[in-house]
């Protein structure tokens, strides 16, 4: 959901850079974009790496790769068409619109090479594939190196004192700390620049996204440290609020092009990559206080957002779309994005995806009620 609130943003903010540039905007939807974009991707590959050593040890290395082939690589192949087909189109309408308007075109994309492949907002399924196979390499060398285990053991002891202390957030950040305050040509609001084209990632993105990976699937090894996260989030969270305003305060909570440059650069990379961590160990602290008990609700969100995230982009760009004409508030225009791709999403999930071969291909399968009621009968006979 996070995801369908961050690119409805896209349209409202000053300056435009979005495929859909609406008239009316707001400099809160910026800000708004800006919060998310800090944590979201980060969050979601380190709990990526914990699921990962999950099914790699429920599966085994041959089981892991099968099951990751189907439920990453297979979709990305399918429905990257489907999806850049329909983005593709409502550009076109939205270019169409503007020029009619008395505008003038943006220039055509570049042809599709390696270096400029648009892999959409699909490009997460792509990143993992990516760092499962280094994941998989970094494992059996030090499965050679540490044959009998002490070296992990030691690890896992180490991960524990530094969550345990809050030493971890600061050395899990000083990797992008030290990229980012190298770069020349960081714009300070994009935070780490999105690897939507091209089959090379930026060096920001891997470090990042690679980092996050990686302690997500030291943290299964520990999953008892999850308990200390919970008792933690509050403080988490504080502090991540507090690196986040100093990040806004050092733009003027304005949204710009401008590079990151001088005296700031370092403060302003580690305050943001620090936010990343605090902000991460923060909400899954909260989750972890909050979501722990089971719920239905929460099991179909779960289950339906992966299809969600996978046809968000393309509905959220048509709601965009639609609205552009009408004289509402940036603020209801929003909402109403955000619901109307929320309902469809969830709607067609329901009743076209979950009991279907796409559902199996997505979740793994699901048993249909009517089949629930009907071994439930069987039982009681």
């Amino acid at each position: 959901m996070l995801g369908v609130a961050l690119h409805a943003t896209m349209a409202y903010t000053d300056p435009p850079f979005w495929i859909v540039q609406d008239a009316q905007r707001d400099n809160g939807f910026w800000i708004g974009f800006f919060v998310i974009h800090i944590f979201r991707m980060s969050l979601f590959f380190m709990l990526a790496g914990f699921f990962a050593r999950l099914v790699f040890h429920k599966y085994g290395l041959k089981g892991f790769v099968a099951n990751r082939a189907k439920r990453i690589a297979l979709p990305l192949v399918v429905f990257w068409l489907p999806v850049i087909a329909a983005i593709i189109t409502i550009a076109v309408m939205t270019s169409m619109k503007f020029v009619a308007a008395g505008g003038v075109a943006p220039p055509a994309p570049p042809p599709p090479t390696l270096a400029t492949f648009p892999l959409t907002h699909l490009w997460f399924l792509y990143m993992l594939l990516l760092l499962y196979v280094g994941m998989l390499a970094l494992r059996g060398i030090v499965v050679l190196v540490d044959r009998s285990g002490a070296l992990r053991d030691g690890l896992g002891k180490l991960l524990g004192w530094g969550v345990k202390t809050g030493v971890a957030m600061p050395v899990l950040a000083l990797p992008l700390v030290l990229v980012t305050a190298q770069a020349t040509d960081w714009m300070r609001w994009i935070g780490i620049p999105t690897p939507d084209t091209g089959f090379v990632p930026n060096v920001m993105a891997l470090t990042g996204f690679g980092v996050a990976f990686v302690f997500g699937w030291g943290l299964h090894r520990r999953a008892d440290l999850l308990t200390t996260l919970a008792k933690q989030w509050m403080l988490n969270l504080l502090a991540a609020v507090i690196f986040t305003v100093y990040c806004l305060w050092d733009m003027d909570a304005t949204a710009s092009f401008d590079k990151v440059a001088g005296r700031d650069h370092l403060m302003y990379a580690a305050s943001y990559s620090l936010a990343i961590w605090t902000w991460s160990f923060g909400l899954i602290g909260l989750a972890m206080k909050t979501l722990s008990k089971p719920s239905q609700v929460w099991r179909f969100l779960s289950d339906s957002s992966y299809w969600v995230y996978i046809v968000h982009l393309p509905l959220v760009l048509w709601f965009q779309y639609l609205l552009m004409d009408q004289n509402w508030p940036a603020g209801a225009k929003f909402t109403a994005v955000v619901a109307g791709t929320l309902v469809v999403g969830w709607v067609s999930y329901r009743f076209g995806v979950r009991h279907t071969i796409i559902g199996t291909l997505l979740n793994g399968r699901k048993c249909a009620p009517h089949k629930l009621k009907q071994a439930a009968a069987h039982a009681t006979n």
